[in-house]
């Protein structure tokens, strides 16, 4: 099992820059492909994008393609995204997952973090 908790949501401005940060306890997130979700008010969770186990692949959904990135520090035990020219359409709960799996459905991740809010004004 692992345990996942995230930091670095908030408010910011359009264009801006953000970068949200899961720290996992309990197992090295080496052995996880690990994944990025967010869920806006009213809407179904969506996948945002992962990094699999095997260094340098990542998949990232179309909306955020060329703008988010995931990285991961297996020293820390934490994977990040970088979130760049920031839309309105960005304003979710952001939550993080993990799972050994290669799959981008919300249902294939078994272990979540608690989320974290990020904000985009107009």
């Amino acid at each position: 099992q692992v345990q996942l908790v995230e930091h670095g949501g908030r408010l910011v401005q359009t264009g801006g820059s953000l970068r949200l940060s899961c720290t996992a306890s309990g197992n090295t997130i080496s052995t996880y492909t690990m994944a990025w979700f967010r869920q806006a008010p009213g809407k179904e969770r969506e996948f945002v994008g992962l990094s699999m186990k095997s260094a340098g692949i990542t998949v990232y959904a179309d909306p955020v393609k060329g703008r988010f990135a995931i990285s991961r520090d297996n020293a820390k035990n934490t994977v990040y995204l970088q979130m760049d020219s920031l839309k309105p359409e960005d304003t979710a709960v952001y939550y993080c997952a993990a799972d050994r799996t290669w799959r981008d459905g919300k249902a294939d991740y078994n272990y979540w973090g608690q989320g974290t809010q990020v904000t985009v004004s107009s």
